[in-house]
């Protein structure tokens, strides 16, 4: 099994920066894509970013230029640089880990942590 706690999340006024980590635990696997997902109130979950295993990241069009992934494999962490935040970008953001166990791939979820930028 995999646990993912992330932590990071916050009120910031629009203009700001927050910083959301991400960390893998367990035993017995390996760690392929990474990735953050948000939710918005009464909205869909998407995408947000991710970044492979080599990696390289792909973002939504939403937040190029603005929010910038990351990982260290040594700590099976991802990141989450959020910069010039906005009040659209409010949302509850979610860690998405896809994991290798026994050759097999599983995705796992983090519990989510709230952002909310608002003056």
């Amino acid at each position: 099994q995999v646990q993912l706690v992330e932590s990071g999340g916050g009120l910031v006024q629009p203009g700001g920066s927050l910083r959301l980590s991400c960390a893998a635990s367990g035993s017995g696997f390996s760690i392929n894509a990474m990735g953050w997902y948000r939710q918005a109130l009464g909205m869909r979950r998407e995408l947000v970013a991710t970044i492979t295993s080599g990696g390289s990241p792909n973002y939504a069009d939403s937040v190029k230029d603005r929010l910038t992934i990351s990982r260290d494999n040594n700590k099976n962490t991802v990141y989450l640089q959020m910069n010039s935040l906005k009040p659209e970008d409010t949302a509850v953001y979610y860690c998405y880990v896809q994991a290798i166990i026994s050759l097999r791939p599983y995705g796992y979820w983090g519990q989510g942590t709230q952002v909310t930028v608002s003056p």
